[in-house]
């Protein structure tokens, strides 16, 4: 589950399902497939192989990169690539209401980045959080009913937070506290 709902899918799975399920969808196949492309690579392929090179330059596994002073670098890896992505999103003009994905998704990240200074955050379930908080706004901003909608990302939620204490990553209340951060940014970045 952690490795399928990884934190950085966010965007990607924002910016699809505008493409699918709001007006946007009548936009150009070529145009959305460039749009996407570019979101995949700053925002998944890109963090997830710097991260991985500096991983293996350090000599740790994976579970030894989930303690909390090794995960700074990670962080600021992927904050770097999200800013970037959203730099080439303005210079091409892409509209700011799909720019906003990529904002909540780095501005959780953000916060994520300064609450693990003090405290280890879960960055799995914020971002599945940002999901649900997302959800919220654009059923306000669509006017639809998102209910069956947050019944699955509830219920995937749970199953990531379930996977993230049974793998010893997490307690209960970074990932409870990292389900709700996720919410509010998703929420208040896309509002």
């Amino acid at each position: 589950m952690s490795m399928v709902f990884t934190p950085f899918y966010l965007p990607l799975v924002g910016l699809v399902a505008l493409f699918i399920f709001s007006y946007m969808s009548m936009m150009p196949w070529w145009y959305k497939m460039i749009v996407l492309t570019m979101v995949y690579l700053f925002t998944i392929l890109l963090p997830t192989v710097l991260i991985h090179i500096y991983r293996r330059y350090q000599g740790w596994t994976l579970i030894e990169l989930g303690k909390k002073e090794r995960r700074m670098v990670p962080y600021i890896i992927s904050i770097l690539c999200y800013f970037t992505c959203y730099y080439l999103m303005n210079v091409f003009r892409i509209p700011h209401f799909m720019a906003r994905i990529l904002v909540a998704a780095l501005m959780i990240q953000i916060v994520c980045a300064l609450i693990n200074v003090w405290w280890k955050i879960s960055t799995h379930t914020a971002s599945i959080g940002g999901v649900a908080g997302a959800l919220v706004a654009f059923s306000l901003l669509f006017s639809f009913n998102p209910v069956w909608w947050l019944c699955l990302v509830f219920f995937v939620a749970g199953m990531v937070g379930s996977s993230r204490m049974i793998l010893r990553q997490h307690t209960l209340s970074q990932v409870i506290t990292g389900f709700l951060v996720g919410t509010v940014c998703g929420f208040f970045m896309i509002i």
